[in-house]
């Protein structure tokens, strides 16, 4: 178990160095001309293979057998689409006074966003959760944003997003579709995908690192960085660690509440509490202005980084207490 769980950690370090990167290129060298609109197609391409492989790769079975688990499933969406909302609401009096407003729209946008698909199920699995609830919780919980995101987007951000048609068939073309035509290909290629899985991750953080570049590119090149300081990072590190803070602990109150068991309650907190880059990214670019959609982007990218590291330590904390556990349950 150690080996594989140093092997991890090396997995998520090299991805946030990665991001790092990708932030500190799109800053120094952005995109400029002719380039932009390559940068653009490029991550287009890649966001829509990253939702094809995402639905072939899904066990159907797994999806069907898990959603009678509807009280836990209802609470991970309730978390993801109402109680990150709220909290966002709550603090939206700090916009101005304490954090920089740019930076709270991305809060707010995060708030918004489905649940990741391999963080949650991966730190499910690690917790010793239920992982087939893991596996229906984040497939719910994407097709529920395609949805949802925009429109709570529309309702907490109206003045910033521009929720029209054109948008909604966007995120429609680049999401929903692709997954959709993943899913009904499963049969043919989901075991061949699963016996790749270099290739999904290549695909998967490619797309991301692609949309990021050229979403921080054009908000570097509107003046992001003389908008943004130092300290206006810390701020935002500090809000991002606090609404996740407040999700987990009021994620394993409703499981106490609930009397979910430890397995169940394990993928209720890492399905509820995380939100998807992958999704994020793109939806961004799609629903906010190109100069704006790099500083909404930031807390996603900032949040996506704490949810792994804090999430690392709590899935290893619910592993030992299962493990402390088994002998009693034999």
């Amino acid at each position: 178990m150690k080996k594989t769980g140093r092997l991890a950690w090396l997995k998520v370090d090299r991805f946030t160095l990665m991001l790092l990167g990708t932030l500190l290129l799109a800053s120094f060298l952005p995109a400029r001309g002719s380039l932009v609109a390559a940068v653009d197609l490029l991550g287009k391409v890649l966001v829509i293979a990253l939702f094809f492989i995402h639905g072939a790769r899904l066990p159907r079975e797994a999806v069907v057998g898990a959603i009678g688990q509807w009280k836990l499933q209802l609470l991970i969406l309730a978390a993801t689409f109402a109680l990150f909302p709220l909290i966002g609401i709550a603090l939206k009096p700090l916009s101005g006074p304490v954090i920089e407003p740019m930076l709270f729209t991305g809060i707010l946008f995060l708030c918004c966003l489905p649940s990741t698909v391999q963080s949650s199920i991966a730190l499910t699995s690690i917790a010793r959760g239920n992982v087939p609830a893991a596996v229906c919780a984040a497939a719910a919980s994407n097709l529920a944003g395609v949805v949802f995101t925009p429109l709570l987007t529309g309702l907490l951000l109206a003045s910033s997003a521009a929720i029209n048609m054109d948008a909604v068939w966007a995120i429609v073309g680049l999401i929903l579709i692709p997954f959709a035509i993943g899913q009904a290909l499963h049969g043919w290629i989901g075991a061949w995908l699963l016996r790749h899985k270099m290739l999904t991750s290549f695909v998967d953080r490619g797309a991301i690192l692609v949309m990021v570049y050229g979403a921080f590119g054009k908000a570097v090149t509107g003046g992001l960085w003389q908008a943004i300081s130092g300290i206006d990072i810390a701020i935002l590190l500090g809000f991002c660690l606090l609404i996740l803070a407040v999700v987990v602990i009021v994620l394993r109150l409703a499981a106490r509440l609930t009397g979910l068991a430890r397995p169940d309650e394990a993928s209720l907190v890492f399905c509820g509490s995380v939100k998807s880059l992958a999704t994020g990214v793109p939806m961004a670019n799609v629903l906010f202005p190109a100069a704006m959609a790099g500083a909404v982007v930031l807390p996603v990218m900032m949040f996506h980084i704490v949810q792994l590291v804090t999430g690392a330590f709590l899935a290893r904390a619910y592993e030992r207490r299962a493990i402390a556990a088994a002998p009693d349950e034999s």
